[in-house]
């Protein structure tokens, strides 16, 4: 039984695998995570390994306390991958996007597959049917968007996300909207265009906080999954189990 976490800037989210089989997933705020680590071994007794994947610094007291009850693997750029990184700069590859690829792999194996993560950035990943990691795109999330408008002019209000009524903004505020929701999904549909024209029979994954929000304005041929890249660091646990 696993035990993957995968810690942000402000949450951090655990979940638990069977087998391959997802059995439960949790979010909370990071001053949580010791109590929360008690709290998860007591339900699932029988976690024996874990997973870790961090966009910054791994508390060493953290580590520690999780070291007391499962074997942790703390995923890096020197972890071994299941597929061929031709990345430029593969020590600059963020490790979420190591995890969503290696999704790709397994999910969808020797196939074009392209991974769209909507976050707090956009991070847009292909992987070939030769089972090689090209590369991809960073873009601003929808909520970055929000806050870039309202922290770089004078006079524009900080809005939250909104379905729009139409592309034609007749307010301020629906005019926001419609440059921040429509621009993004313009924007990932012409993308997902471009990989199509390169890419024979291409698979689109869509995944991230804001998947679920965006997957209803986009073609229904792109796949939504929330919990990809759980799933990525679960095979990834495994693949590094020995």
């Amino acid at each position: 039984m696993n035990l993957i976490i995968d810690q942000g800037n402000t949450f951090v989210k655990f979940a638990v695998f069977n087998k391959g089989k997802l059995l439960f997933d949790e979010s909370f705020t990071y001053d949580r995570f010791v109590d929360k680590v008690k709290e998860i071994f007591k339900s699932y007794p029988k976690i024996n390994r874990a997973i870790i994947s961090t966009v910054g610094e791994l508390d060493k007291k953290d580590l520690a306390v999780l070291s007391l009850f499962a074997k942790v693997h703390v995923l890096s750029h020197k972890s071994k991958v299941p597929f061929k990184n031709s990345y430029a700069a593969p020590h600059t590859l963020g490790i979420d996007r190591i995890a969503l690829i290696t999704a790709a792999y397994y999910h969808n194996p020797h196939r074009n597959t392209l991974v769209i993560d909507a976050g707090t950035c956009v991070t847009y990943d292909i992987i070939n049917d030769f089972d090689e990691y090209l590369g991809g795109a960073i873009s601003p999330g929808l909520q970055m968007r929000y806050k870039a408008m309202h922290e770089q002019t004078a006079n524009l209000p900080l809005l939250e996300k909104e379905e729009i009524i139409d592309f034609i903004g007749n307010a301020t505020n629906s005019s926001m909207h419609s440059g921040v929701v429509n621009g993004l999904t313009q924007e990932i549909s012409g993308v997902v265009h471009q990989y199509g024209s390169r890419f024979k029979d291409l698979t689109v994954i869509l995944t991230g906080g804001d998947a679920q929000f965006l997957s209803k304005r986009l073609k229904n041929t792109i796949f939504a999954d929330s919990k990809f890249l759980l799933k990525g660091l679960n095979y990834l646990l495994e693949y590094n189990k020995h």
